[in-house]
Formats: structure tokens, sequence, C-alpha cells
């Protein structure tokens, strides 16, 4: 009976690891180093990265034609000089744009960008005034449910990690607070953040802003799958007959 009892624990004490809960993703060794947080994590403000897609418009005088009314009700009277279009940040960090021609764009806030635009096209346009947005920015939310990850467009500039999983539904019943992983890809290699959540304290570090492409990994709770014990069952099946064979072996030998 012991024997039973000890092959049956170490058969549930397998389900339980790794290798038999395929659905866990992105694991790290114990040991792993994670990716220090920076000084101040709620200030930081989104930067251009390669294959972004932005759109900006230009218009003269301080973008005087914005709020000048009466130019609307012109219809020969454009009130921007660039109809809104769309650009891509190359591999490289340049960005091929109108007349200024490749421009180096990668690693600049929205804002630094437009004033450097706005400095470049000011050769060619009075006072040029810049709005520039970026189209495709977007985060990939994986709560700790298998099924239920999603793909989050970041609308605002500054969107946090707390706003991203919120908008994801939040953290799924089988996910694990205390292991939230985001992954962000720095050149050659990813930088690997944890954040727990379980604490109030792990607000400070869920206020940090995300970046394009930044992968949100909620580690789920590792658990026996109907999967694993439907392979279970027939081994457990074969190790109850032989016990009773046996037992009733020895009680017709007494």
């Amino acid at each position: 009976m012991r024997k039973l009892l000890l092959l049956l624990g170490i058969a549930l004490f397998l389900s339980g690891c790794g290798w038999l809960n395929p659905n866990i993703m992105l694991k790290t060794p114990k040991d792993f180093q994670y990716t220090k947080f920076p000084d101040s994590t709620n200030t930081k403000e989104y930067r251009l990265s390669p294959n972004d897609i932005i759109e900006f418009n230009i218009y003269s005088n301080d973008g005087f034609k914005l709020i000048d009314l009466t130019s609307l009700n012109n219809a020969n009277s454009g009130y921007r000089f660039q109809s809104s279009l769309e650009y891509q940040v190359e591999a490289d960090g340049y960005c091929k744009l109108p007349i200024i021609g490749r421009t180096k764009l990668s690693g600049y806030t929205i804002k630094e960008t437009e004033l450097m635009l706005e400095s470049l096209y000011s050769a060619f346009y009075v006072k040029p005034f810049v709005l520039m947005k970026v189209l495709n920015k977007r985060v990939i939310v994986f709560p700790g449910s298998a099924g239920d990850a999603k793909v989050i467009p970041l609308v605002n500039n500054n969107t946090t990690l707390i706003e991203a999983i919120a908008l994801a539904g939040g953290i799924a019943e089988d996910g694990k607070a205390r292991m939230v992983k985001l992954i962000r890809e720095n050149k050659d290699s990813h930088d690997v953040y944890l954040i727990d959540l379980s604490k109030i304290e792990g607000i400070k570090q869920a206020s940090m802003v995300v970046q394009a492409n930044d992968i949100i990994y909620v580690e789920p709770r590792r658990k026996i799958s109907s999967k694993v014990v439907q392979e279970i069952a027939p081994i457990v099946t074969i190790l109850t007959s032989i016990f009773l064979v046996v037992t009733y072996s020895k009680a017709i030998s007494r």
C-alpha cells in the first residue's frame, strides 16, 4: 500500500513540474538576475523606436491656421501645409521624411521629435508648428490564464504598466500577482523586470511607462490540468489492479 501511495505521490509531483505544464511560458531560473528599475519609473516618456509608424502634420505661423475659423469657410485656403501621411521608422532608427530626407528619430520623445522637426522645417516654412503621433504602439499582455492574451494599443503616450494590465482585464484568477514580468527588447537582448503587485509597494514599479512591443507576462499558478489527469489515470488503474492482485495472492497463500 505504501509503495502505491509513493508512486501516486511521484506522479502528482511530476504533474506539477514545469515540463508537464506546457502553457507556462517565458520561464526564468531561480538565480536569474532581473533588470534593475530606473531611479524614476513614472516620469520616463515614450521614445520612438524602430518599426514605429508615425503621422505628423505641419502648420505655418505657429499653427495659426488651426484656430483661424475664417480660413475654414474658404474652400481655397488650406489650413495646413501637409496632409496626414504615415511614415515608418526604419531598423536603423532613421525615417525618410518629405523635403528633409532620412532623419534620425529613434530614441527621441514625441515632444523632442516635434521640436526637432520644427527646427528642420523652418528652412522651408514660416514658423512651422508640428503635431505628431505614433500609430502602432502596442503591448502584449498575458494576464496569467491560457487563452486570455491580449494585444493592447497604446493610445496615450505615457501608458503605465498598471494601466496596460487594467486594459487587458486585470490579472487572471490563476495568475501570480507577485510574478509579473515586463520583457523589453534591448538591442540584441532583452531586459526583464520583475514586479510584485501582491504588495502595495509594487505600485511604484508598476507606474513605469511601457514601450511599444513590450511583453507583460503574469506567471500562472502551476496546477494539474485535465490532460495530465487523463494521462495519469491509466497508470493509477494499472497500479491499483496490481496491488489488488498481489494482496489477493498473499491472502490465498496464507
